[in-house]
């Protein structure tokens, strides 16, 4: 056998030893975790239902819980029902003068359990919960740790559904607050106090995303209430939420505003076209109005008003005041006709007055003197008679009742008609009217809610 083949089997075997003392060391290893949490946990040793003695072992005082947590994701934000629901790492940290150990020079850092029943736990509760449930797949998704100085940890995720009481005056426009509270149920101040962790108490996920919300800050406060008990220790997480506009732009402002042009279109129609403006007019009212019902039925009936509200409202009034107008114009277009018949039948009848007077004079005139036999002019003259016509015109224009001279009337009557002129007029000054008052209206109505104080959205 060579030299260099019997140094590979001493060191073959060499290996196998020290694997093996290895092994024995984590099994001797394993063995002294065993014996440590039957020294601390072991039955008559430590009761769970004992509330841990306060600082630096001090009965008198209260146990102090320090909470953190981290937002792994919020699935929904629901206007109608007023709440949202979050998935979070729920963590608590207090210390147990009765879990202290032996850390075994520095290798033990921690005892791992996985059953939160062996130690005392706060009795905290999410006080604006609705639902919640605990994640066991594939493992309950919970740990405790304990730390050789009788620190321990609670670590356990959760997804909750909790309220979240909404101010919709600005609805679209709007930011809400929306709080994550957690109190003690049964323990008062005197015995438990829940302080948030100092650092960093709340963590959010870097890729939160929202479909129709930003989470633009968080704000960590604290809550205690009084009852009738006792005073009881509260946390809480206060979420500013800002809803994203351009949503809202999209499938409600702007087609709210092409009903709302499309429906100025009856004025450019003709005035006779009655069943083309009568379908439009009734169409976009229609179409506006199951907008306007569309809307409402995904938020809560609320006994304010709303900013969506205000902008449907005046929308709906704009169509309906457009089907309104041609109501009108057809009226005066009606009246109008009536008017003109009447004052044509009035001069018909006037003229064949004039006439018939002019031959019942003339011929008086020849009966009394029916002698003569000289040529004379006659005084009457006969109707078709040029002078008795411009005497008939003259006698028109003086019927007539003088008016003054005014800028609109001169501006209107660069438009004139023939028949139902007041009707048209009607029309042109739609064409111009409507537009420029929803113009004023969408300045003051994006003024007041766009540039609005910064007091409505701050804590």
């Amino acid at each position: 056998m060579g030299t260099g083949h019997f140094f590979w089997v001493i060191f073959y075997f060499a290996s196998l030893c020290s694997a093996s003392l290895a092994n024995n060391a984590k099994i001797n290893f394993r063995e002294k975790e065993k014996k440590v949490l039957d020294q601390i946990l072991g039955a008559g040793k430590y009761d769970a239902r004992i509330r841990p003695s306060g600082l630096n072992g001090t009965e008198n005082l209260p146990t102090y819980v320090y909470v953190n947590m981290f937002l792994r994701s919020i699935s929904k934000i629901d206007d109608y029902k007023m709440e949202y629901s979050v998935q979070l790492t729920f963590r608590e940290q207090w210390t147990d003068e009765r879990l202290k150990f032996d850390d075994i020079q520095g290798r033990l850092k921690y005892l791992t359990l996985t059953e939160a029943n062996r130690v005392w736990m706060p009795d905290l509760f999410f006080s604006n919960e609705k639902e919640g449930h605990f994640h066991n797949i594939i493992m309950p998704n919970v740990y405790i740790r304990i730390f050789p100085n009788g620190s321990v940890l609670y670590s356990i995720r959760i997804s909750l559904t909790l309220a979240c009481p909404m101010n919709l005056k600005l609805y679209p426009l709007d930011r809400q607050i929306c709080s994550l509270r957690m109190a003690s149920y049964g323990w008062t101040t005197n015995d438990l106090v829940f302080l948030w962790k100092e650092g960093d108490p709340v963590q959010v996920v870097k890729n939160l995303h929202l479909p129709r919300f930003t989470l633009e800050k968080f704000l960590t406060d604290y809550c205690n209430s009084k009852t009738n008990t006792g005073e009881y220790s509260c946390l809480k997480v206060d979420l500013l939420f800002k809803r994203e506009f351009s949503y809202y732009l999209i499938q409600i402002y702007i087609p709210c505003c092409m009903l709302v042009i499309v429906s100025w279109v009856s004025f450019w129609l003709d005035q006779g076209a009655v069943p083309a403006r009568v379908s439009l007019g009734v169409t976009t009212l229609l179409t506006m109005a199951t907008q306007t019902s569309g809307i409402n039925a995904s938020l809560p009936p609320v006994s304010y008003t709303k900013a969506i509200d205000v902008w449907t409202g005046v929308c709906l009034t704009f169509v309906f005041g457009a089907l309104l107008e041609f109501a009108l114009v057809n009226y005066a277009s009606r009246s109008g006709s009536n008017k003109a018949n009447m004052h044509k039948e009035n001069m018909k009848k006037k003229r064949r007055d004039l006439e018939q007077a002019s031959i019942d004079a003339a011929s008086d005139l020849l009966d009394t003197d029916s002698n003569a036999t000289f040529a004379m002019k006659p005084l009457v003259r006969h109707p078709g008679d040029p002078l008795a016509l411009e005497k008939l015109r003259q006698c028109e224009v003086h019927m007539q009742a003088p008016k003054r001279p005014n800028c609109c009337k001169t501006w209107l009557s660069k438009f004139p008609t023939r028949q139902c002129s007041r009707s048209k007029r009607i029309d042109v000054i739609s064409r111009i009217t409507f537009p420029l008052v929803f113009a004023l209206f969408n300045l003051v109505y994006w003024s007041t809610y766009l540039f609005r104080d910064e007091e409505d959205e701050t804590f």
